[in-house]
């Protein structure tokens, strides 16, 4: 009988190009992972991955093997989420991850509700970027990923996934207090052309691209002269009167620092969607079921809640 650890490695090695960056993301050895391989082929009889650089690709029957072996890892999770079923009283762990804003406004209220609800129960929480929580879920390390669409993801049309999504949600602009636009009830993101802007240091994440397109789209190109690596940073920046940012509903900071956060308005209001992500066939596995409805249930009003697909 097939091993389906060695295809999940046999899809990380598609995905990511190189044994070494498979191997990385499963945490072990690249010869471990590449004997694993060369054992599915002998078990296959035939060859499944040949030179290309200094990378390898997959052979024809390695493409074909994939495709069907995509089905067997979504069954093997339905399998799982059946067995899950059975288990009275489940213990987890329950492992969720995301990204900075979604751990401190969606998944940490949603973790901090199950364990009231149920304080024999395990969860473990992760933040990590979109690509990284992708790569986790793909490596069964952990269960629920909340994710922003961004161009290092893999495609919607990945077979390995299930996604959902969970809310919309509006950019503010901060101010520190006393600033012309903080007293107002709405104002055009063209009102502050003007501004000294700060954002997220652009290796961080993607906050830095994001405000430059935005602003684009607003008619103008934002002048920057802060970048910081966490929002209570960006916080403690405008509060001072070094500048103004662009802010996710999601995201918080210090309720002691003087920052206004000020809604815009106008006809192209920056927005993003957050999705849940699980591994496709998992969806019904009640553990997962449980903390789906918890980050449901942990969307603030001030975000719009989005039913699933």
């Amino acid at each position: 009988m097939i091993d389906l650890r060695r295809l999940h490695m046999l899809r990380l090695v598609h995905q990511y190009g190189t044994v070494t960056s498979a191997a990385e993301a499963l945490h072990l050895t690249p010869s471990a992972v590449s004997h694993q391989l060369r054992e599915l082929a002998r078990e296959l009889k035939v060859p499944l991955l040949e030179p290309q650089g200094r990378k390898v690709r997959l052979t024809p029957a390695a493409h074909l093997l994939i495709e069907h072996a995509d089905g067997l890892l979504a069954r093997w999770e339905e399998a799982l989420a059946d067995l899950e079923s059975h288990r009275a009283g489940a213990a987890g762990p329950l492992r969720m991850c995301g990204f900075t804003t979604a751990v401190g406004g969606l998944i940490a209220p949603a973790a901090g509700a199950l364990l009231r609800d149920d304080p024999g129960l395990r969860v473990e929480v992760r933040e990590c970027d979109t690509d990284v929580a992708m790569g986790l879920l793909a490596a069964g390390e952990t269960d629920i990923a909340v994710i922003e669409p961004t161009p290092d993801a893999p495609p919607p049309g990945d077979p390995r996934f299930d996604r959902e999504p969970l809310l919309e949600e509006a950019y503010d602009l901060i101010v520190p207090a006393g600033h012309p636009l903080a007293g107002r009830a709405g104002v055009r993101l063209e009102h502050a052309a003007e501004e000294v802007w700060i954002s997220v240091a652009p290796e961080v994440c993607a906050h830095y691209q994001q405000v430059l397109t935005y602003c684009g789209a607003a008619g103008f190109t934002p002048r920057f002269a802060h970048h910081a690596t966490t929002w209570s940073v960006i916080w403690a920046l405008v509060a001072n009167g070094l500048g103004v940012s662009l802010v996710p509903r999601l995201a918080g900071g210090p309720a002691d620092q003087p920052v206004v956060r000020v809604p815009l308005t106008g006809d192209a209001v920056p927005r993003r969607r957050v999705l849940t992500c699980v591994r496709r066939g998992s969806r019904s596995n009640p553990l997962i079921v449980r903390g789906l409805r918890a980050l449901h249930d942990a969307v603030p009003d001030r975000c719009a809640r989005l039913a699933a697909a």
